[in-house]
């Protein structure tokens, strides 16, 4: 099993929705708030598509590598799974160690907000990558989905439908 950053994004974020996802079920092409993301990627940066390269490894897939630096950007629509995003960058980092890349830091991108973030990866972040490479391989491994776990991001999740469709909605 190849692990991807996006893997990485969802272990953060929810195990049903990594589990879901790695086990076929998709309802990210559905999502408007997924697709607003791709206009976000698309559109902010419009002159660093001839700068910068977007780069594939091992299943990863990275905004834009600025190779002259050594830095990966990584825009994203929001900051409200800052945490999910900045471990999918830190895994980014240690694939391109894996490969002979090394001193590679990351900068998290939040253009609506104007705001940016450094992201370095430590050898007690490697050590956490480790572990949990293994847990999401033993997450979406197993033969159920795990249960759903109310959270506050839920209802922003493009997986809420099929979590909640038989639970009537709040008021």
């Amino acid at each position: 099993m190849i692990v991807t950053g996006t893997h990485f994004n969802y272990y953060q974020l929810c195990h049903r929705k990594l589990w879901l996802f790695s086990n076929g079920i998709n309802m990210e092409q559905e999502s408007e708030l997924v697709y607003e993301g791709k206009l976000v990627h698309e559109n902010c940066y419009p002159q660093r598509n001839s700068r910068y390269e977007e780069v594939e490894i091992d299943g990863i897939k990275v905004d834009y590598y600025d190779a002259k630096n050594k830095v990966i950007h990584e825009i994203k629509k929001s900051n409200k799974a800052d945490k999910a995003h900045e471990w999918q960058l830190k895994y980014y980092m240690y694939v391109f160690e894996q490969h002979g890349i090394v001193g590679v830091s990351g900068v998290l991108e939040y253009p609506l907000l104007r705001k940016t973030q450094k992201v370095l990866l430590s050898d007690v972040d490697r050590e956490e990558i480790q572990e949990i490479t293994k847990d999401i391989s033993n997450i979406i491994s197993q033969e159920t989905c795990p249960p759903r776990v109310k959270k506050g991001i839920c209802k922003n999740c493009s997986y809420f439908d099929f979590c909640y469709i038989d639970e009537p909605e709040e008021e």
